[in-house]
């Protein structure tokens, strides 16, 4: 059972193909608030749960988000399209599209991997009209990137039950992923939990935000 470690904010998790078919209800009836899945990585993969996983979270009435695995060697608006593509059209009660940078390998084409990550960013911003998620962690941002970015909603991974450093650019953190290998009813085997920092009504109050920007 997914328990939250700080009782102001909301329990949620995140998926991909590696959890197979999740039973959604059974996740939502077990107090999770909030769920991202995995949709995209690189210039052409997509994750072969997604469609299942975002029409299991909308049908459990769960917030959903959908998320893009950055690849720093693969060109920032291919993989944007590659994105927007896998996802289609948000609807106006859907958590931002999140961009997961936290490795790079390859070169960047010539550009810094932060000129590269803005295209991306402003891509998908463009093409969903909601401001983006940036997931990472302290170390990967402040030895790669830049406090260029702080306008962008944190999701920080850091597994531990002690609050998160925060990177160079930010504040605070909006989301935490806090464990790789929690157990929660409807996911079979390890499943990523994370936290929202504030109420229902913040992450509501995120969600018309995000797509007001």
């Amino acid at each position: 059972m997914a328990e939250n470690t700080d009782s102001a904010s909301l329990s949620g998790i995140d998926v991909s193909h590696f959890q197979g078919e999740v039973d959604w209800a059974a996740v939502k009836a077990a107090g999770i608030a909030f769920a991202f899945a995995k949709a995209s990585d690189g210039n052409t993969y997509r994750d072969t749960q997604f469609q299942a996983n975002w029409q299991g979270m909308k049908a459990a009435g769960l917030p959903r988000g959908a998320y893009h695995f950055y690849e720093s060697n693969d060109d920032p608006m291919t993989q944007a399209n590659n994105f927007l593509s896998a996802v289609g059209q948000l609807e106006a009660t859907d958590l931002p599209p999140v961009i997961d940078i936290e490795s790079t390998k390859g070169d960047f084409g010539g550009n810094s991997l932060a000129t590269n990550l803005q295209i991306c960013l402003d891509a998908i911003e463009s093409g969903l009209a909601c401001t983006p998620i940036i997931y990472t962690n302290c170390s990967f941002w402040n030895a790669n990137l830049n406090a260029e970015f702080g306008r962008y909603p944190l999701w920080i991974a850091r597994y531990s039950t002690s609050p998160p450093t925060i990177p160079n650019g930010w504040s605070a953190w909006t989301f935490w992923q806090y464990s790789e290998s929690g157990t929660v009813p409807g996911v079979t085997g390890a499943v990523d939990l994370d936290q929202f920092a504030g109420s229902m009504n913040d992450l509501h109050q995120l969600i018309r935000t995000a797509h007001l920007a």
